[in-house]
């Protein structure tokens, strides 16, 4: 008879999982605030004022950390090398969406869920279960039915450089996994916002004209995203993915459409399309696919 432990999740697994599916949330509750706000402020400088209150909130909440210890060294090497990887899909995204739409680009950005997996197997040559390649492919497929659109075939530059940041999202969170064994979280997770605020910094006054006006839409956006869907929400990845492996991270992080569209049902009322509907619960099936694990395969180790 199989052990038990072979087959329950672990605690501290189980709170990784719910630490991830309330990053989700965040992430896409907060969409409708971000969208609402680059009315009047240019992305990259809001990008670089997110990272940097981040930034400096995680400073005050982890300044215990920043003192000399043997892992101080490997655990911002892993920083700026998450916080390059991180930035770089965003500013890919940004750019991304100057020449695609925002529903393609939803979509393309997405390919980092089956990505994660496939990625993972050859830079760290640890193949993932049955059942999470099974919840990856079903994920992948709910996600492209909730975004993709008629022009879905035609490949522009826009696409391209959204494709970019799909793999640098890839990287982010394969990198997370590897590092977050052996590194002190509270630098980790730091150093990579940090990153994040300096590229942000070096590109935001020469790479797209700065502008901002301080409404009261820029400012309750760069507070939430700041505080709650930057540093909380990458806090919280850094430690979970210490108990969690990059696959289900990713898909995990599927939910994110999800939550993104229905709070934009209970803000605007918008109703999502047959099809859409059935992506959405394909996204669910994944998730319930590697929790049930129906191929009766046991928990794959932590990448």
């Amino acid at each position: 008879m199989t052990p038990p432990a072979t087959v329950e999740a672990r605690p501290s697994t189980i709170k990784a999982d719910l630490s991830l599916v309330f990053i989700a949330c965040v992430w896409g509750a907060t969409f409708v605030l971000v969208k609402t706000a680059l009315n009047d402020v240019s992305t990259l400088l809001f990008l670089a004022l997110r990272f940097s209150l981040a930034a400096a909130a995680l400073a005050i909440v982890f300044r215990r950390d920043l003192r000399f210890s043997p892992e101080l060294t490997y655990s911002l090497k892993a920083g700026v090398l998450a916080g390059f990887c991180l930035f770089s899909g965003y500013v890919l995204q940004t750019f991304g969406l100057k020449f695609t739409s925002a529903s393609k680009a939803a979509f393309l950005t997405g390919l980092y869920i089956p990505l994660v997996p496939v990625l993972g197997a050859l830079v760290y040559r640890k193949t993932p279960a049955a059942s999470e390649v099974a919840g990856v492919i079903a994920a992948a497929i709910g996600m492209g039915l909730m975004t993709v659109q008629k022009d879905a075939l035609r490949i522009g530059l826009g696409d391209l450089l959204v494709i970019g940041c799909a793999v640098a999202f890839a990287f982010h969170i394969l990198v997370l996994g590897h590092f977050t064994k052996q590194a002190n979280l509270g630098i980790l997770s730091l150093t990579q916002i940090a990153t994040g605020a300096v590229m942000g910094g070096l590109t935001c006054w020469w790479a797209e004209p700065a502008r901002v006006r301080w409404t009261s839409n820029v400012w309750i956006a760069l507070l939430v995203t700041s505080l709650l869907a930057t540093a909380l929400a990458f806090a919280l990845q850094t430690r979970a993915q210490r108990h969690t492996s990059a696959t289900r991270t990713a898909l995990i992080f599927a939910l994110e459409p999800v939550f993104a569209w229905a709070t934009s049902y209970f803000l605007a009322g918008e109703v999502l399309s047959p099809r859409a509907m059935a992506g959405a619960a394909l996204i669910l099936g994944g998730l319930l696919i590697v929790e049930l694990k129906p191929f009766g395969m046991v928990r794959h180790p932590l990448t």
